[in-house]
C-alpha cells in the first residue's frame, strides 16, 4: 500500500492569504486589479467571475478602483493612479513592501542597488521600480562584476528565491567586490520552510508531487529541489491534470505546493492520491503489463502472417526501428509530427516509434503558448532536439538556440565580436567554460592584465571574451581572451587621459583661479577633480586658522573655487588652495576694534605669561598676567579656566604684526591702599618706618601710561637700561 507524505506547509502563505481574503471582500464591477493577483489560475477566473477586470498598465484607468498585486509595483506605478484619480488598493506581500522599502532608501542614500533573482518576475520588475529602474538584477549565477561600479553597494533576494543561489552569489560577490556593502537576506521565511521540507520529502520519497501554477516562481523553485533529490517528480497544477498513473506504482509519495497554492487544491490531489486502493494499484501494474503484451502479439502476428519476402523487410524495418529507438541520445536533433496540443504542451509522435511524447509549453518557441493556435498545426513537423534521456525530454527552444549560437559562432571566428562566457572549472593552463555546445578555454596569461594565480576564484564568475582560435572539428573548442579586451579598453582610456591633461596643463598657470569637485579626503588633505585632473589641496591651504580634517572645511561632491599654487606638467601634479580664496580674519579687525572697546570672549589658551581669548573665530587677543587682576598672580590659572567667558579692554593694538593686547583687570577700579598707623602709635621696639618711596609705574608701562606689548618669551618690553633706571630710584 502506498504511503503518502503531505507537507506541512501547504496552502496559501501569509502574504497570498491576505491579497486573495482582501480581493473576495471587494472585488466586483468597477473594481480593476493590476496583473494577477497572484500566479493562481483557479483564484484569477474567481475574481473575474465576481466582475474584477485584470490590466497590464495603469494607464487603462481613470477614477477608478484599483487593487495592487501581491508581488508589488514600482513607484511610478502608485503615482500613475494617484495621477488618473484612482482608488488604491495595496495587496502587496509585507516581505516585498519590506524590501521595496529597502531599496527606497538605499537608493536614495546613494547605494547601487543589486537584486538576487528572476529579471522578468513582476516581484522583481515591482522592486526595481524604487530605484527608478536603475538596479543591477543577476539570476545569482551569472554577474558580471565590471558592471559594478558604485562605491557603496545594497544587495536584496527576490522573496521567492532559493536560499542556495542567495548564499552562492554573496560568497561569489565578497571573493571579487571590495566596496561598502549592506547585504538584506529578503526571503521569506515560508519559502524557507517550503524550500526546506521538499528537501527532505524528496530525499526520502520514491516520488513527488509537487502543487501549483507553471508560471509560480516559488513553486517552480520547489519543483527544482525536488529533482535534485528523487527521479520522479511531477508538477500539476490540481487533480484534474494528475492523469499519470506512474504515480500509482511508488511506495513513497511525496506532496508539497507552492505559496500561491490553495488548500483546497493541494488537499484535493492527496484525497486523489488517498483513495486509490491497493486493487487499484494492482490493476494499473496489470495493464501495463497488458499492454506490453499486446505490443509484443502485435508484432509477432504481423511477422507471421506476412509472406517471406515481406517478413524479410519487416524484420529489417523492426530492427532500424530498434536501433533508431537504442540510438537516442542528448544533444540529438529528430523531427517530430504534432499530434495533439493540451494545457501541458504539444504531444508530438516521432517516426519508427509507437508513442507520443510531450514537448512542455515551457520548451515550445513561442512568446506565448496558444492550446487552440497550436491545435490547427496538428499534423505539421517540427524541429525538436533531445534534451534529457530516460525519460526521453524534447525541446524546440533549444533548436533555435544553437541555430543562433551557430550563427554566432561564425561572427566571433574573426576575433572581433565580444561575447561572455561563465566559468564552470579550471585546469593547470586555465579556466574553461561552455558556449553553444563549445568548449571555451582561456590560459591564465589571457584572463586578465597581470598574471593569475589562483585560478579557482574565477569559477562561476562571468568573462568578457573575444575568440583567437576556433576548432569545430571533432574537438569543438574556442580558445579566447579577455586580456584582449581589457589592454584595448586600457589604450582607450590612457589615450582619453593624455589628451585630457595635455589640454589640462596647457590651459592652467600658478595663480589661476579654478573649479573643482571634492572626490575623496585624506589625512593630508583633499584630492579635487578638475575635467578629470587629480589634484591636490593640502589641508594647511584649507583654512587661515587650521583646520584638524579636510571635512571640517570641504565637502564630498562638492563643487568649490581653488587657487592654483603649484602645476608641474612633468609630474603631472596639481596643488591647489582653498584659503587663498577666502578673506583673512584679521581684515575686519581695523573697521570693528578699537582701543578702549570693551570685548567679550572665550579663553581658549593659558600660558604661563597669560592668557589668550578669542573674540571671534580666527582673531584672539593676549590677556597678560599682570593685566588679569590687581593683585599679583604667580599663575594665569589661579584666575582663569580654559572655556571661561570673559570681559575685557582692548588696550593695545598692532596692525602690522597682527596682535591685540587686552585688560581684564581695567574692568574693575583699583583697590585703596591700607592707612599706616601714626609714628607714636607704634610699639616700643618696632622697625623705624620706611622712608615714603615714589610709586612706581607698571613694568610694563611707558611714560605716558601706554601699556607695552608682552611676547610670548616673557619679555615684559622694558629696556636692560630703564630697568636699572627704576632700580636706582
Amino acid at each position: 500500500m502506498q504511503e503518502i507524505y503531505l507537507g506541512k506547509y501547504s496552502g496559501f502563505c501569509q502574504g497570498v492569504s491576505r491579497a486573495v481574503n482582501k480581493a473576495r471582500e471587494i472585488c466586483g464591477e468597477g473594481v480593476y486589479i493590476l496583473g494577477e493577483l497572484i500566479h493562481n489560475e483557479r483564484v484569477t477566473n474567481e475574481l473575474i467571475a465576481k466582475g474584477a477586470k485584470i490590466i497590464n498598465d495603469a494607464q487603462e484607468v481613470k477614477n477608478g478602483k484599483v487593487l495592487i498585486r501581491s508581488h508589488g509595483v514600482g513607484k511610478g506605478v502608485y503615482e500613475q493612479l494617484s495621477a488618473n484619480g484612482c482608488e488604491i488598493i495595496d495587496c502587496t506581500c509585507p516581505f516585498v513592501k519590506r524590501t521595496q522599502e529597502i531599496v527606497y532608501k538605499h537608493f536614495n542614500d546613494g547605494y547601487q542597488i543589486i537584486i538576487v533573482g528572476e529579471r522578468a518576475h513582476p516581484e522583481v520588475v515591482g522592486i526595481n521600480g524604487w530605484c527608478e529602474n536603475s538596479a543591477i538584477i543577476t539570476d545569482g549565477v551569472n554577474f558580471d562584476f565590471n558592471a559594478c561600479h558604485g562605491e557603496k553597494v545594497c544587495i536584496v533576494a527576490q522573496t521567492t528565491i532559493s536560499k542556495e543561489k542567495f548564499a552562492f552569489f554573496l560568497k561569489e560577490f565578497n571573493k571579487n567586490a571590495f566596496k561598502t556593502v549592506e547585504i538584506f537576506d529578503t526571503i521569506c521565511y515560508t519559502t524557507r520552510e517550503r524550500q526546506e521540507e521538499a528537501k527532505n520529502l524528496s530525499q526520502k520519497c520514491d516520488c513527488m508531487i509537487v502543487v501549483g501554477s507553471k508560471t509560480s516562481s516559488n513553486t517552480h523553485k520547489l519543483f527544482e529541489i525536488c529533482t535534485k533529490n528523487c527521479n520522479n517528480v511531477f508538477w500539476v497544477e490540481n487533480a484534474e491534470s494528475l492523469k499519470n498513473k506512474k504515480t500509482l506504482l511508488f511506495k513513497k509519495v511525496g506532496i508539497v505546493s507552492g505559496a500561491s497554492t490553495s488548500t483546497e487544491q493541494t488537499m484535493e490531489v492527496f484525497f486523489s492520491m488517498e483513495k486509490n486502493t491497493e486493487a487499484q494499484v494492482k490493476a494499473v501494474e496489470a495493464e501495463v503489463k497488458a499492454n506490453e503484451v499486446a505490443q509484443a502479439t502485435e508484432q509477432a502476428q504481423v511477422v507471421e502472417a506476412a509472406p517471406a519476402h515481406v517478413m524479410s523487410e519487416m524484420e529489417e524495418a523492426v530492427a532500424k526501428m530498434d536501433e533508431k529507438q537504442t540510438k537516442f541520445r542528448r544533444g540529438q536533433k529528430i523531427t517530430a509530427t504534432i499530434s495533439s496540443a493540451t494545457d501541458e504542451g504539444l504531444a508530438v509522435y516521432i517516426s519508427n516509434t509507437k508513442k507520443e511524447i510531450l514537448l512542455p509549453k515551457e520548451e515550445i518557441n513561442c512568446e506565448v503558448y496558444n492550446k487552440a493556435e497550436y491545435s490547427k498545426k496538428v499534423g505539421e513537423e517540427i524541429q525538436v532536439k533531445i534534451v534529457g534521456l530516460n525519460p526521453v525530454q524534447l525541446s524546440e527552444k533549444a533548436i533555435a538556440k544553437d541555430l543562433e549560437a551557430e550563427k554566432f559562432i561564425k561572427e566571433i571566428e574573426s576575433g572581433e565580436v565580444e561575447f561572455t562566457v561563465t566559468v564552470t572549472g579550471f585546469n593547470k593552463g586555465g579556466v574553461i567554460g561552455e558556449y553553444a555546445g563549445f568548449e571555451v578555454f582561456v590560459p591564465s596569461s589571457q584572463i586578465r592584465i597581470g598574471f593569475v594565480k589562483d585560478l579557482e576564484k574565477y569559477v562561476g564568475k562571468t568573462l568578457r571574451l573575444k575568440a583567437e582560435k576556433i576548432e569545430n572539428g571533432r574537438r569543438k573548442q574556442i580558445v579566447a581572451s579577455q586580456r584582449v579586451i581589457l589592454e584595448a579598453e586600457k589604450a582607450v582610456r590612457d589615450a582619453e587621459k593624455a589628451a585630457k591633461e595635455e589640454e589640462f596643463f596647457s590651459a592652467v598657470s600658478v595663480g589661476d583661479t579654478i573649479r573643482g569637485t571634492v572626490v575623496r579626503f585624506a589625512s593630508f588633505g583633499a584630492f579635487v577633480d578638475v575635467n578629470g585632473i587629480d589634484c591636490l589641496a593640502h589641508i594647511s591651504d584649507l583654512a587661515w586658522n587650521g583646520c584638524n580634517s579636510p571635512a571640517d572645511v570641504l565637502e564630498l561632491n562638492k563643487e568649490y573655487e581653488f587657487k592654483v599654487l603649484k602645476c608641474d606638467k612633468e609630474t603631472k601634479k596639481v596643488s591647489l588652495g582653498y584659503k587663498q580664496l577666502q578673506p583673512r580674519p584679521w581684515e575686519i579687525v581695523p573697521g570693528k576694534y578699537m582701543v578702549g572697546d570693551v570685548v567679550t570672549g572665550k579663553v581658549v589658551r593659558i600660558v604661563p605669561f597669560g592668557a589668550f581669548v578669542e573674540l571671534e573665530k580666527g582673531i584672539d587677543g593676549l590677556v597678560h598676567v599682570s593685566q588679569i587682576s590687581h593683585e599679583w598672580l604667580e599663575n594665569p590659572t589661579s584666575a582663569l579656566k580654559v572655556g571661561e567667558d570673559v570681559e575685557a579692554k582692548i588696550i593695545a593694538i598692532d596692525h602690522e604684526k597682527e596682535k591685540i593686547t587686552l585688560s581684564i583687570k581695567a574692568m574693575t577700579p583699583a583697590p585703596e591702599a591700607p592707612a599706616k598707623p601714626p609714628r607714636k602709635e607704634r610699639e616700643e621696639g618696632e622697625e623705624a618706618a620706611e622712608k615714603p618711596r615714589r610709586a612706581r609705574k607698571p613694568r610694563n608701562e611707558g611714560e605716558d601710561g601706554e601699556v607695552r606689548e608682552w611676547k610670548e618669551d616673557n619679555n615684559t618690553g622694558i629696556s636692560i637700561a630703564e630697568l636699572l633706571a627704576n632700580s636706582n630710584k
